[in-house]
Parts: structure tokens; C-alpha cells; sequence
């Protein structure tokens, strides 16, 4: 049940259904783990419920050197979306790892990307 409750919160924080979290979800783990060193990756992994640590797992330790730009590209062609519902996938998606993760073991892996990219983690500040 832990994978629905993954989905379901990145659902929420993007404002999508849960239908169509799921494949932003996949999309973004994909390029997360394109991003990372395969250390970093196999790191997270073992923290995702069953169904979707086979995404974080790599085997090449070299990370993809790629931008937000780039990011945002593949996750939208992945997902089969436009680039503002990626954007907003990949924000959730990282907050809720954030929070599956734990702070110190989550911020060791970020650590590795670029300062857009690690901000896509950070919520957005609320209105008044």
C-alpha cells in the first residue's frame, strides 16, 4: 500500500490526479536516477516502496551531466505531458522523497545536482 500512498501524495502536491501522477512519478525517478551517480541512486531506492525502487536502481556509476531545462524535457516526453504539469510533478515527486527519505540522506544525493535542480525539492512559499 505504501506505493498508492507515494502516488497519492505526489497527486496532491501537483494537483493531478492520481491517474495521471503515476507516470510523472515514473518520469521523474527515471531522470533522477539518469542524474545521480549510481551510488546516490541505489542509495534512495531501498526508501521507495517495492513497486518503484526498481526505478532508482543503476548500475553505471556516472551521472548524466544535464540542466533544469533538460530535466523538465525528459520528464515531460516520459510522462507524456506538457512542461508546467512536469515541473509541478517533479516538485512533488522530489518533495514527497524528501519526506520518505529523511533530510540528511535525501540532501547527500541532491547534493550532486545543479542549485534549479535541488530547488525544485524546496516547497514553494505560500501567499498571504
Amino acid at each position: 500500500m505504501a506505493e498508492l500512498t507515494f502516488v497519492d501524495k505526489v497527486a496532491g502536491r501537483a494537483g493531478v490526479t492520481p491517474e495521471q501522477a503515476r507516470p510523472l512519478t515514473e518520469a521523474v525517478l527515471r531522470t533522477l536516477t539518469e542524474r545521480l551517480s549510481g551510488g546516490e541512486a541505489n542509495a534512495l531506492a531501498p526508501h521507495l516502496a517495492a513497486e518503484l525502487s526498481p526505478l532508482m536502481t543503476k548500475v553505471a556509476e556516472a551521472p548524466e551531466a544535464f540542466g533544469y531545462d533538460e530535466f523538465l524535457r525528459r520528464v515531460a516526453d516520459r510522462a507524456g505531458t506538457d512542461r508546467p504539469t512536469a515541473e509541478r510533478g517533479a516538485r512533488a515527486v522530489l518533495q514527497t522523497m524528501h519526506r520518505v527519505v529523511g533530510h540528511r540522506e535525501f540532501e547527500d544525493a541532491l547534493s550532486q545536482l545543479p542549485a534549479d535542480l535541488k530547488a525544485l525539492a524546496q516547497p514553494l512559499p505560500q501567499g498571504p
